[in-house]
């Protein structure tokens, strides 16, 4: 029996994922991820903490930390960007590849972490508030789920 809901991603025969997102949908997508790969051009801003973790415990000092970010920084925010641009360049698709939808997958966990970062969701927040800030941030780890689903073979 078919499920009663919209599947927004479901594994083709050919192996590819189909997208079944309203344009409404999509347009958000497609605006959102040029959004946070600006916001990316400066990762040590607050609302970006949770895309760029300290490598160490709270215990190592600051020196260790500031290596980390020296290190690893520029590379996190190329392959974030990246995933971001594929989110934003497919977002019309009809259809994705499998490494498109990984990229789908990574840009949606950025956007979700960002938003709820700024919006300091917690476990006890109500998934069925009216806020559209909110609204979105469910919307999106909806779609990760329902992305992460079909990577898995489980749609």
């Amino acid at each position: 029996m078919a499920p009663l809901f919209r599947r927004p991603v479901r594994r083709t025969r050919s192996g590819r994922y189909a997208l079944n997102l309203s344009a409404d949908e999509r347009a958000v997508l497609e605006s959102l991820a040029p959004q946070l790969r600006e916001a990316l051009t400066d990762p040590d801003a607050p609302g970006l903490r949770r895309l760029f973790p300290p490598a160490y415990g709270e215990e190592v000092d600051a020196d260790k930390q500031e290596e980390y970010a020296r290190l690893m920084q520029e590379d996190l925010v190329e392959r974030h960007g990246a995933a971001l641009n594929v989110l934003e360049q497919t977002a019309r698709a009809d259809e994705l590849s499998p490494d498109e939808l990984d990229a789908w997958v990574r840009a949606l966990n950025h956007l979700r972490l960002v938003i709820g970062t700024s919006l300091d969701v917690t476990e006890a927040d109500d998934p069925h508030t009216n806020d559209p800030e909110h609204q979105l941030y469910y919307f999106l780890g909806y779609l990760q789920e329902c992305v992460v689903e079909a990577l898995a073979g489980d749609d």
